[in-house]
């Protein structure tokens, strides 16, 4: 999934939309995930200046870069952080921890040529959805309007909890660009 797809699921089914706290653990959690991928292309596409087809067609699928989603997107850091949340029962690293995994299982799901190693550091096998939320080779165009729904579903879900106006935008900012990108990963792919 798009990552604030991630995020905003995430904060529907982990945050609870009447505790700021507890809902920025979900979004943060949400968005963990996808961090490092944000700050490499970031840097190679802004600060080094690598053109956008060499940094998503070669360094995104180089074993460095590999090597730094297979830790970020781990079944197993993140099931033992969640484990640990749940067993001392701390509600914000349960939300954190359980966004973070559940966006991990999206992934996996929804993830083919762009798969991640989910199972490091036990493995580097990488499992090839027959589904994909961006690449019309893969049933996006039958993926992208599930997530596209869910999302606006949990955005709707989340918008009537007792929060901040500010709080309220931003979640509308993030479905808005959920709606954008995914419209953009039709046309395109």
């Amino acid at each position: 999934m798009n990552t604030p797809a991630h995020l905003l699921i995430g904060a529907a089914v982990f945050g609870k939309r009447d505790n700021t706290r507890l809902l920025t653990a979900a979004l943060l959690g949400g968005l963990l995930p996808d961090v490092s991928l944000y700050l490499m292309a970031g840097v190679s596409l802004f600060v080094l200046s690598i053109p956008a087809q060499v940094v998503f067609d070669e360094l995104y699928f180089s074993d460095a870069w590999q090597l730094v989603f297979s830790i970020d997107n781990s079944f197993i850091i993140w099931g033992v952080a969640l484990a640990a949340a749940l067993r001392y029962k701390h509600a914000f690293f349960i939300a954190l921890t359980g966004s973070a995994f559940l966006h991990l299982i999206t992934d996996f799901a929804l993830h083919h040529d762009d798969a991640r190693a989910h199972f490091w550091p036990l493995t580097d096998w990488k499992f090839a959805s027959p589904l994909s939320y961006w690449d019309s080779n893969h049933h996006a165009f039958f993926v992208a309007p599930i997530e596209g729904v869910a999302t606006a579903a949990a955005t709707v879900y989340l918008l009537f909890g007792q929060m901040h106006w500010l709080i309220k935008t931003g979640l509308v900012v993030l479905l808005a660009a959920e709606l954008f990108v995914l419209s953009n990963w039709l046309m395109y792919f």
